[in-house]
């Protein structure tokens, strides 16, 4: 049995005028091609889950986006590929004829849940990690002078100091650079991270 969920409702409720017979033209041709399709929220918009992912929409001020998880798979049936202009594979959809005929879309819905029936799995690219930019000299030397705050560096992971170099080094201003080397020390010495604002506690 396909479940609807009350936060897609209100999601498409408190969508703009033009946004809300697309969501709902998008919501039904999702439950016609896979009856047992699952609604939820991700990410603050909404998905369908059919044995893992399957697709999902979202409303913004002028657009509406729809994309399949498996899109790469579903090419050989004419589903446009991923746009630059938008998330998902349709590009900025601002009406309801934007949107391919309903039989169409039901169809790439059912592929999609074949996909997902059969267990096959996206193999997506792996991006070699960026470089970890050079240290300017001037945190090099007030790293020397805290064994703390070097000790904690040292230990840290690649993409934890590539924070801290790219806070540094992205700095417009010598002040402002300098500024910053002084409270990377100073959260290196606490054996914080760059984000360490943001972290969970």
């Amino acid at each position: 049995m396909s479940s609807r969920d009350p936060r897609v409702d209100a999601y498409i409720a408190k969508a703009a005028p033009f946004a809300k017979p697309i969501l709902k033209s998008i919501r039904q041709a999702v439950h016609k091609g896979c009856p047992d399709v699952e609604e939820t929220m991700k990410w603050s918009f909404p998905h369908f889950d059919y044995k893992g992912m399957l697709c999902a929409m979202a409303a913004f001020k002028e657009h509406c986006t729809f994309g399949f998880w498996k899109a790469s798979l579903l090419a050989g049936a004419g589903i446009p590929q991923k746009t630059k202009d938008a998330m998902g594979q349709f590009g900025r959809i601002t009406s309801v004829g934007a949107l391919p005929p309903e039989k169409e879309l039901v169809a790439l819905v059912r592929q999609a849940a074949r996909l997902n029936d059969e267990g096959t799995k996206v193999v997506r690219e792996r991006k070699a990690p960026k470089p970890i930019p050079k240290a300017p000299a001037a945190f090099l030397k007030a790293l020397g002078a805290n064994s703390r705050a070097k000790t904690n560096y040292e230990g840290f992971s690649p993409s934890h100091r590539r924070e801290y170099l790219e806070w540094i080094t992205e700095a417009r201003t010598e002040a402002t650079r300098d500024r910053r080397i002084a409270s990377t020390i100073e959260w290196l010495a606490e054996g914080k991270s760059r984000n360490w604002k943001y972290e969970r506690r």
